[in-house]
């Protein structure tokens, strides 16, 4: 798994890279495209929304979504990571944070339309999962919906079956969604909807 310094180190490259593995069809990006596409039409149904992003990376997202009008809030660990999307987001609030520890103050003080984190997540265990779900229900305000975007599948079935087609660069210190034991998990806490975009990559609607 990356480390911060990692994530510096790979910061100028990464959206070329991940367009080449999409482009191929390729795990782990396989449908990274209409993951990001999905989670930004269904921000964009609201004007000028309060948007969080939880590990915004170069602000792929973020920047079409800071664009189109709507506040943009976004925490992520890697300096030149931020550097890059700040150069795009003058006016955006960027935080530099490893959201492993939990949310900043800051953050947890304000309330928004919109939760997005697209391929960040996976760094944390099922359990933190679980918890940073928990933690982030209290800051949306009415309406307001969670989306993420990652590397997930519908049944660990489905996630073994692809870690052995892809044994030679499979990456075990990574934790991937695993849609019906995040929604056993949830349960009765807040409605998970599961929307599959790749063999290995997909979209998780949360709202209370």
């Amino acid at each position: 798994m990356l480390n911060k310094q990692g994530f510096d180190l790979w910061a100028k490259a990464y959206d070329q890279d991940v367009m080449v593995i999409e482009e191929k069809n390729e795990y782990p990006f396989a449908g990274y495209k209409k993951n990001i596409n999905g989670i930004y039409s269904e921000v964009m149904k609201k004007d000028q929304a309060e948007v969080l992003d939880i590990g915004f990376g170069t602000g792929v997202l973020t920047t079409s979504l800071y664009e189109a009008g709507h506040r943009v809030t976004g925490i992520d660990f890697s300096s030149e990571m931020i550097a890059i999307a700040r150069g795009k987001m003058p006016d955006a609030t960027l935080i530099e944070w490893d959201f492993a520890k939990g949310l900043p103050t800051e953050v947890k003080e304000e309330k928004f339309d919109a939760v997005v984190s697209t391929y960040a997540l996976h760094h944390l265990s099922d359990e933190e999962k679980v918890r940073m779900v928990r933690e982030l229900l209290p800051l949306l305000k009415e309406g307001g919906r969670i989306f993420i975007g990652d590397v997930a599948f519908e049944t660990r079935k489905h996630l073994n079956a692809c870690r052995e087609e892809n044994l030679h660069h499979w990456d075990g210190d990574e934790f991937y969604f695993v849609a019906d034991e995040l929604e056993e998990a949830l349960r009765g806490v807040c409605r998970v909807t599961f929307h599959k975009h790749s063999y290995c990559g997909g979209v998780f609607v949360i709202e209370k």
